[in-house]
């Protein structure tokens, strides 16, 4: 499939979104922290998904991810 538009692109919203939904998931992989937020970004030219979590101090951190596809090489 060639991508035809990366202003986002759909494959970008669709990663930016499974992060969301996986949530709980990632949580069970971190050591002593926990997920209160997900704050999801899918309308810019590449999406951002920020999370902020509390250690077991209970201190607060955040977490952002930006995706980004290169551009497709056919």
């Amino acid at each position: 499939m060639k991508t035809t538009s990366y202003n986002p692109s759909p494959l970008e919203v669709d990663f930016a979104n499974a992060l969301v939904i996986l949530q709980k998931q990632l949580e069970a992989h971190l050591q002593d922290s926990q997920i209160v937020n997900v704050e999801p970004n899918i309308t810019r030219d590449n999406p951002v998904v920020k999370f902020n979590l509390v250690d077991k101090d209970g201190d607060p951190h955040e977490l952002v991810v930006r995706i980004v596809q290169i551009p497709d090489k056919f």
